[in-house]
């Protein structure tokens, strides 16, 4: 009896050691913490916004905006670049947001597409509508499309945001 406790004793502690020497090894072995969505639609908190149609999610997954075209602020800024990406912020960052998923899952980069819900708000359409950005069209972005459209023209209308300080657009 004691001789077979013994052996199960020392089974264990070897189990035990294999267990963190494999978990050191391979780090991948065991789960780091909440995934970042692959994929797949949810809710996630917005860490960092990277500029008016891009942030990071937590688990570090790039997010860019389905149908947004927003100015560039990295390389040679684009008129109105700052603007949106303070907007965006105002909106988005530290909050918690519902991605969806429409066509394509990710751009070229690797970044998730996805449509991004705030507070029951598109955040996609709320950019556009506000005049921050305009809509996106070299990608097939479906769902949504006839609203972006709709705040464009919206936006161009009553000269809001980009329409009127930046001439030419």
């Amino acid at each position: 009896m004691r001789q077979r406790l013994a052996f199960l004793a020392t089974g264990l502690i070897v189990g035990f050691l294999l267990g963190l020497l494999a978990a050191r090894v391979l780090p991948g072995f065991l789960p780091a913490g909440p995934a970042a969505p692959v994929g797949i639609a949810g809710e996630y908190r917005v860490l960092r916004v990277i500029d008016g149609d891009t942030v990071v999610i937590e688990g570090g997954e790039h997010v860019r905006y389905l149908g947004v075209d927003a100015p560039e602020t990295q390389g040679s800024p684009e008129c109105y670049g700052r603007e949106a990406t303070e907007r965006n912020r105002q909106l988005v960052e530290g909050k918690r947001v519902r991605l969806e998923a429409d066509r394509r899952d990710r751009d070229r980069y690797g970044r998730l597409l996805r449509w991004v819900w705030v507070d029951g708000t598109l955040v996609n359409e709320q950019l556009i509508r506000e005049g921050y950005a305009t809509v996106y069209r070299n990608e097939p972005a479906a769902k949504y499309l006839d609203r972006l459209l709709a705040a464009e023209a919206e936006a161009r209308s009553r000269a809001a945001g980009l329409w009127s300080a930046c001439p030419q657009r």
